[in-house]
C-alpha cells in the first residue's frame, strides 16, 4: 500500500522536503531512504534534529517509511522523539498512520507521547491507526496505554472511526469493557 502523507502536510508545497529551493537536507534524505551508512556518517557531523520546509525531521521521515534501524540510529544520536511538524504531526503519528508497529513500540519505549493530538483534525496515533484499519498498530498502542476515549475535533473516537470505516475487529478491540 502507498504511504499515507496527511493531507494537511501536502499544503507545504511541491518542494515540501526542502529548506530552500533546490536543497534537501542530506540527513533527511538518508533517513527517508533508510541509508544507514550515510546516516551514521552524517550524524557524526551534525545534530539529529534538522528540519525541512514543513518542519519534518529525519526521525519523522524514517517513521513514515518504516525504517526502524534508521530510527534507532537517530534516537541513539539524541533525536527528539516528539517534535511536531507544521500540523502537529509527530514521528509516532506518521508511523501509526502507515502501520509500522515495531517502530511504534521503539518510539514509545523512547518516550514518545502516546496520546498527542495533531492540530488539524485532533487525531491521535490510535485514531489514525483505527481509521486506517491497522490492527497490529492498534494492538501495540493499546498495550502501551493509549487512551481510547480521546475524541478528535469533530467529537469522534478511535472506535467510532473504526466502525465508520468498516473495521469491525478494531472497533471490537476498542470497545469499553
Amino acid at each position: 500500500p502507498a504511504l499515507l502523507i496527511p493531507a494537511a502536510l501536502l499544503g507545504c508545497g511541491e518542494n515540501s522536503n526542502q529548506l530552500e529551493e533546490g536543497t534537501t537536507p542530506p540527513l533527511i534524505t538518508a533517513a527517508e531512504t533508510g541509508d544507514l551508512a550515510t546516516l551514521k556518517q552524517l550524524l557524526q557531523q551534525q545534530p539529529a534534529d534538522v528540519y525541512d520546509s514543513c518542519q519534518w525531521t529525519p526521525l519523522m521521515k524514517a517513521s513514515l517509511n518504516g525504517h526502524t534501524a534508521a530510527a534507532e540510529q537517530l534516537l541513539a544520536s539524541r533525536a527528539s522523539v516528539d517534535l511536531g511538524d507544521k500540523g502537529g504531526y509527530t514521528a509516532l503519528m506518521l508511523a501509526a498512520s502507515n502501520n509500522h508497529a515495531p517502530l511504534i513500540r521503539l518510539l514509545l519505549q523512547n518516550g514518545a507521547e502516546i496520546n498527542h493530538q495533531e492540530q488539524t483534525q485532533g487525531w491521535t496515533a490510535l485514531i489514525w491507526a483505527a481509521k486506517r484499519g491497522h490492527s497490529d498498530t492498534v494492538g501495540v498502542l493499546l498495550e502501551m496505554g493509549a487512551d481510547k476515549t480521546i475524541r478528535d475535533h469533530k467529537g469522534i473516537t478511535a472506535q467510532e472511526w473504526a466502525l465508520k470505516n468498516d473495521h469491525a475487529d478494531i472497533a471490537l478491540a476498542l470497545k469499553d469493557n
